[in-house]
């Protein structure tokens, strides 16, 4: 059945109108300037809209941990749990795993896809191919260089499936390399102890997004610019922040985005959601909140505890952005970084028809979606 959402202040990802949505079947069929008078109408009695959320790095829902129980439950669970806040398309992350974790998870990914058509894109695979210098939480039973055939295979079976994969590119032979910049995966640099020069070797490769920008990579120094360095000065190079003061410091996250701009984009990378899990072990991997933040034993931080919708928050109040900035930080910007810029994150004919509602200031956003689940 068609709908009309109207009287509301659409942010498109390309401007700013006051145009009438017409959505049929979870998918927006037109913008338009007259207001139909043949199908029922949705009235925004003057809020503003635009389409919703995309996590691409997220790690658990309220209660389940992907990497722990890579099953439908748990994607489900992380699915659901987004909605709450403002995210209406995720890829669940699985972090640095046995390969046969890796294959269940991609498996679990497929089979739940096949059975819904919802906001799950795929997956995230940061690691196993880290740099184990910049492990930060990750198992250091888990963290390995790869061969030729773990990576053949991973790329195999997760083809339509691993939408990132999160690698330390300098643990890659050229021809390992190769192999995952002929896939359709998007690769992303992370967990790296990549130099300046190494760093601009590789993104002339063709690498273009990073990994939580400012954790777990080499920083910016007057002598070394470090990863930071070269993701500042190439301006293919996307780059995501945890925007929760912790992961990122507000003014470093200010000075990122004046160099970033359209390249800059949030993240949760959320251990979990809502804060409901007090303390998380799992093999070697253990997670505690404080003040907020989940830390492991080591006194690492190990997840965040941030939503998507935070973020977004967060931005606003601290990036000194507008509104519609902060919105295209979660929307438009995220789906260009992971090349899906043509199916999502704008308010676009043929685009799902899935969408958060917020007043001026983003004190409230609340998830609208019309998406089939």
């Amino acid at each position: 059945m068609k709908q009309a959402i109207v009287n509301g202040i659409v942010h498109t990802g390309d401007e700013i109108n006051n145009d009438v949505i017409i959505i049929e079947n979870g998918i927006i069929i037109s913008i338009q300037k007259e207001i139909p008078n043949t199908i029922p109408l949705i009235d925004l009695k003057g809020e503003h809209i635009s389409a919703g959320f995309i996590d691409i790095q997220i790690n658990g829902g309220e209660q389940l941990y992907f990497s722990q129980t890579p099953t439908e439950e748990t994607i489900q669970d992380i699915y659901e749990t987004s909605l709450k806040y403002g995210t209406t398309h995720v890829l669940p992350c699985l972090i640095s795993s046995s390969k046969e974790t890796i294959l269940q998870g991609i498996e679990a990914i497929r089979n739940y896809k096949a059975k819904y058509n919802n906001g799950v894109l795929g997956m995230h695979l940061e690691g196993p191919f880290l740099n184990p210098l910049k492990r930060g939480a990750h198992s250091t039973n888990q963290v390995r260089k790869p061969t030729n055939s773990e990576l053949e295979e991973i790329i195999r079976y997760g083809k339509e499936v691993i939408k990132v994969i999160t690698i330390a590119p300098e643990c890659f032979t050229d021809e390992q390399l190769d192999m995952l910049l002929e896939s359709d995966i998007v690769i992303s640099a992370g967990h790296s102890t990549m130099t300046y020069k190494d760093a601009q070797y590789y993104f002339s490769k063709g690498i273009n997004l990073v990994t939580h920008l400012f954790n777990a990579m080499t920083q910016f120094g007057h002598r070394e610019p470090g990863l930071v360095g070269a993701t500042f000065e190439n301006e293919s190079v996307y780059a995501p922040v945890i925007l929760d003061g912790a992961h990122c410091d507000y003014a470093a996250a200010r000075l990122a985005y004046k160099l970033k701009k359209d390249k800059f984009f949030l993240i949760s990378d959320a251990a979990f959601l809502g804060r409901k899990v007090s303390s998380f072990k799992w093999e070697n991997f253990d997670a505690h909140l404080d003040n907020g933040f989940y830390r492991n034993d080591e006194g690492n931080l190990a997840g965040a505890s941030i939503s998507m919708k935070e973020a977004v928050q967060n931005a606003f109040n601290h990036l000194n952005v507008s509104a519609d900035e902060a919105i295209k930080m979660a929307t438009c910007r995220v789906a260009s970084a992971i090349k899906m810029e043509n199916q999502l994150g704008k308010i676009k004919a043929g685009f799902p028809a899935s969408f958060v509602t917020f007043n001026d200031n983003l004190s409230r956003i609340e998830t609208v979606n019309y998406n089939p689940i």
